[in-house]
């Protein structure tokens, strides 16, 4: 293993088509979905998957993402994976949370490790079942409390909250996307044509077979592709929909935001020595990276200064940017971003967004990777980005170089 500085490429990515909360990927345990994702990983790697256990044991760690934690998936998700996998038990693993950036986290840190030369092999991921999140009964503070307490349900947003907490910082995440489209003048009817267009270019993109490479089908599910793709939608269409969040003068609905879901996602980083230990050739190199945090109401703003950062660090402006893999939380938190940047839609998710793929929280970060790595290829454009928001006011962004652009 290299003790020097040494640049971090990704190889190859996959992930299971995703399901919709209550789908049917219900019945499929959080810690299956991610030792499928990781089997299916050393499977793709010829030269791993050649040499079996031996080969495996060249992998210096696992790291996954997962936003929850309070299910199936505890007790370290990524070694549970490694373990159920059948890799070698000397294979460590770690997971990360950082909400809905976890697994794209998962890959700034292990870019980290393979830069200053701790390893040459790293594999990262995410999974997320938000059907099996669980809820969860507080601890008394006194035994054989007299009064009832309140189940808190682990799904999704602010459980459990510190009383010391400002109340403007706690509201839902769909208000807050309320207050963001406010700030910065976000109409319905963008974000609904946002939305559409996110289903559209979704279909169009399996129908092309765009995704036949990124994805593992389930071994016993009826699931071929992402479960909440609607092909049919338009603007008008979205337009009809009830808002959620505000009954008046509310403009974010179940349409123009991303759906819950489950899902598992993978993808190999490795230094240049990790061509010949896994076989495959890499596809992009881990150019810049940044994490960034505002306000948490503004969660949604927050992808804004860490792309700027990430770029920056890439050596790189706007000017050089062909490609932009942006999780799209809500239309009306994508389009502040889109908007801040001066960025053509055009180059955005052109494979379709999360609106329409859906948002396992710890598996996007890593789709959103994979994704704009196999872009990239397919196109021949040199660099690209990818970026999530968090919740509780966080960004974080990943510049990628194709190796081979044309």
């Amino acid at each position: 293993m290299s003790t020097q500085y040494q640049d971090a490429y990704l190889y190859d990515a996959v992930r299971t088509p995703f399901g919709k909360v209550g789908g049917a990927l219900a019945k499929t345990r959080p810690d299956d979905l991610a030792a499928l994702v990781v089997a299916e990983s050393v499977k793709r790697a010829p030269k791993l998957a050649a040499a079996g256990a031996s080969g495996a044991e060249k992998i210096d760690e696992v790291v996954f993402g997962n936003a929850n934690g309070a299910g199936e998936e505890n007790r370290n998700v990524a070694r549970m994976a490694t373990l159920l996998a059948g890799l070698p038990t000397s294979i460590p693993g770690t997971t990360v949370n950082r909400l809905c950036g976890s697994s794209l986290d998962a890959a700034i840190i292990a870019s980290r490790q393979i830069n200053v030369g701790e390893a040459d092999v790293m594999l990262i991921g995410g999974v997320e079942s938000m059907s099996r999140a669980p809820w969860v009964l507080p601890k008394t503070e006194r035994p054989f409390p007299m009064h009832n307490l309140e189940l808190a349900n682990t799904t999704l947003g602010w459980r459990l909250i510190n009383k010391n907490m400002p109340q403007e910082w706690t509201v839902s995440l769909g208000e807050a996307t309320e207050q963001l489209r406010e700030k910065y003048g976000i109409t319905r009817e963008r974000m609904d044509e946002f939305a559409a267009n996110s289903h559209q270019l979704a279909a169009k993109a399996w129908d092309e077979g765009k995704y036949d490479n990124l994805t593992v089908q389930v071994p016993d599910v009826d699931l071929t592709r992402d479960e909440t793709i609607r092909p049919d939608s338009t603007a008008e269409s979205l337009s009809g929909l009830r808002t959620v969040f505000r009954k008046e003068n509310g403009m974010v609905t179940a349409g123009n935001a991303s759906p819950m879901n489950d899902g598992a996602s993978a993808a190999w980083l490795g230094s240049e020595k990790a061509s010949d230990i896994l076989g495959l050739q890499p596809l992009a190199r881990i150019a810049g990276r940044a994490a960034a945090a505002n306000e948490p109401q503004y969660f949604g703003y927050a992808p804004v200064d860490a792309v700027n950062q990430a770029i920056k660090r890439a050596g790189i402006t706007w000017e050089d940017i062909a490609a932009v893999e942006l999780n799209e939380a809500f239309a009306a938190q994508s389009l502040a971003c889109t908007d801040a940047w001066g960025v053509d839609l055009d180059i955005v998710n052109t494979w379709g967004g999360a609106i329409a793929i859906g948002h396992p929280l710890g598996a996007s970060g890593a789709r959103v990777l994979g994704t704009l790595a196999r872009r990239l290829e397919a196109s021949g454009d040199r660099w690209g980005v990818a970026a999530l928001c968090i919740g509780v006011g966080q960004g974080l962004a990943v510049v990628l170089e194709n190796v081979n652009a044309r």
